[in-house]
């Protein structure tokens, strides 16, 4: 015992640290003198060295007089492991000082994500509903900075962001800016009152200010609750065209913006530019004398034509109307691609839900319903149709697909999405059969094609997930997922390809 006493002093004697030691972390430069030497050969931190020196004054003969204590070798590993755990802190906690301490060198690629991040953040607070004080815009007094108050919109302190967005659907759409550039000089459209109807984005606001530019007076209300981008509708406020929209609209804003945009007896509109028939039904109903008065009206979507051919057929369509929807540029091109595109862009951005080897049926295999089911089959989910159509029917078939009747598969699949522009094509029977967890959603026109009466039925529980995503809760505990409360998917849930819709918006023109 006394040889290993010995042994510890004279280790201890080889260890004697000195007073002055270098400042912790620093780095020692220069040439090697003997006040460099002597401190690179002790470079700790201040604490450890003073646990050290504790530890060398118990190593003496001295201390453990006093204390009567004797240092076994495990107590001497406790020692050592303890200021070894010490020191190891020390020196990461000094790190992260020393580095909150230093400047940021961002590069470019850190430097433009920081910019980045920066303007989505402040575009998405702009473009949130959240963001506005949830007040109704028809409560407002709204100007624009050259004074009109002629419109009701969201906010119109945000037609800087609806610009921007503007301008970037006008470089994907290069025929109607052509157009512009071909016609504008001439402007064949002078003298047109154009009333619209329409979806309210980036893409239809360069379809409005192309009329504008062709020498039309235009006034525009949406046809769709879900689907107006607030700060698109402020850009074109700002720029002079009068909008009666905003998004989140109840079915009695919807009627009241209407009313409004045509209501006024300094303005009669002598031309329609209708997607839905809405705006065409309302003035034929509420103002006979000025709907005989139209020259013309352009109808894009199935629904609308559909509500034409009635008119036509009891012999009350006094006005010359044209079928855009059948025309070969938006059935080949808008319906096709840009459904094609966007239906799994609405799909992902709402439940996020992966589509490998999910069972989906469609409803429908027109040109929406193709574009649809390609887009599904492509990621690998297994596809049904129902079609009545016999042509359509036979084409799913040829191109793969097993046509269906809807009860024969409804308790096994996990999507119904209807593509059909017909009413209650999804009926409570079938609503009640589907599994827990069923995604329904509609990717045509109107919400009429999804039974939506039955669901309020007073036995069902309505739940709000997220924005345009609502559980409809059985009784049992069952529910399905039910996305933009049965409205169009794409334009309420998502946005479209602006090129395959600058084809369609060019023909209306």
């Amino acid at each position: 015992m006394a040889e290993e006493k010995e042994q510890m002093r004279a280790s201890c004697e080889y260890l004697t640290l000195t007073d002055e030691y270098p400042p912790p972390h620093t780095e020692l430069d220069g040439p090697a003198t003997e006040e460099n030497s002597k401190y690179q050969e002790v470079k700790c931190s201040p604490n450890v060295l003073q646990m050290l020196k504790a530890a060398e004054s118990r190593c003496t003969p001295q201390s453990q007089d006093k204390e009567g204590e004797e240092m076994t070798e495990d107590g001497k590993g406790e020692l050592v492991t303890e200021a070894l755990k010490t020191d190891m802190q020390l020196q990461l906690t000094d790190q992260k000082q020393e580095f909150n301490k230093r400047p940021i060198k961002a590069g470019h690629r850190s430097l433009s994500q920081s910019i980045s991040q920066s303007s989505t953040d402040s575009y998405s607070s702009v473009c949130s509903d959240s963001s506005e004080d949830g007040s109704s815009p028809r409560d407002k007094l709204q100007k624009t900075s050259k004074g009109s108050s002629d419109f009701c919109i969201k906010n119109i302190k945000h037609a800087d962001f609806g610009r921007r967005e503007i301008q970037i659907a006008e470089q994907e759409m290069p025929a109607l800016m052509v157009l512009r550039k071909r016609a504008g000089g001439e402007k064949p459209l002078a003298g047109a009152k154009v009333v619209g109807c329409t979806h309210i984005t980036a893409q239809t606001a360069v379809l409005i200010e192309t009329l504008s530019a062709l020498g039309a007076q235009c006034r525009w209300a949406a046809c769709n609750i879900f689907s107006t981008q607030n700060t698109v509708a402020a850009a074109l406020v700002e720029a002079g065209t009068p909008v009666f929209a905003w998004r989140g609209e109840s079915e009695e804003d919807f009627w009241w913006c209407i009313e409004r945009c045509i209501g006024t007896d300094s303005w009669q509109p002598n031309m329609i530019l209708d997607d839905g028939g809405d705006l065409t039904h309302w003035i034929y109903k509420k103002y006979p004398s000025r709907f005989k008065k139209i020259k013309g009206i352009v109808e894009e979507s199935v629904t609308g034509v559909y509500r034409l051919y009635q008119l036509s057929k009891a012999g009350r369509l006094c006005v010359p109307a044209m079928n855009v929807n059948d025309s070969v540029t938006k059935q080949k091109f808008d319906n096709l691609y840009c459904c094609k595109e966007s239906i799994l862009d609405g799909l992902k951005r709402t439940t996020d839900v992966m589509f490998g080897g999910k069972q989906v049926a469609v409803c429908g295999y027109g040109e929406v319903g193709k574009g649809c089911c390609a887009a599904l089959k492509a990621l690998g989910a297994i596809v049904y149709v129902t079609e009545v159509d016999p042509i359509c029917a036979l084409q799913a078939s040829m191109d793969g697909f097993r046509v269906i009747k809807l009860s024969e598969v409804v308790r096994q699949v996990d999507m119904v999405i209807t593509c059909t522009g017909n009413k209650n094509v999804v009926g409570r029977e079938h609503l009640d059969r589907m599994k827990n967890g069923c995604i329904v959603c509609n990717m045509g026109h109107s919400n009429t094609e999804i039974d939506l009466a039955s669901l309020r039925a007073g036995e069902l529980r309505w739940e709000r997930v997220r924005s345009q995503v609502d559980h409809v809760i059985w009784p049992d505990g069952k529910r399905i997922v039910l996305l933009a409360e049965g409205r169009l998917l794409n334009l309420s849930c998502s946005t479209v390809p602006s090129f395959v819709l600058s084809i369609t918006a060019t023909t209306q023109v």
